[in-house]
């Protein structure tokens, strides 16, 4: 089994199906594998969703996406996973969100996990799997 994380980006084209994602996102839970977020995207995601003109419709959005997608927690593990992936950023000189040095600790500790982003910084992170499924 396979653990996909989605980030902030490609949660919200799961949201409002955009770019394939959606379909490719059932097309990994039908192979078995865990498709979901970091609590820290969920976080991302309420604030967006605050803040938008469409408030109740996408907050509806979310909830349904909540009932299948797993929450994956930003724990004690995450936290020293986070402080040794930033640390390993600065010495080679590469500065990074707070949220997606987040996501790359969140998905180092569940083990065989896939980040899915298109955002290129999540890519320069040493050993971390990522996918981009926006077509």
């Amino acid at each position: 089994m396979i653990r996909y994380l989605l980030d902030t980006g490609i949660a919200g084209d799961f949201l409002d199906r955009r770019h394939g994602v959606h379909d490719r996102a059932r097309a990994e839970v039908a192979r078995g594998n865990r498709v979901g977020i970091a609590l820290p995207v969920l976080a991302e995601l309420a604030y967006g969703i605050e803040w938008s003109a469409s408030r109740d419709r996408n907050m509806q959005r979310l909830r349904l996406a909540l009932a299948t997608w797993t929450v994956w927690p930003f724990d004690h593990k995450a936290a020293f996973e986070y402080g040794r992936i930033t640390a390993e950023l600065r010495r080679i000189g590469r500065p990074m969100q707070v949220i997606d040095v987040m996501i790359a600790a969140t998905a180092f500790t569940l083990g065989k996990c896939t980040v899915v982003s298109r955002d290129s910084d999540l890519f320069a992170i040493p050993r971390l799997n990522v996918e981009n499924w926006a077509n």
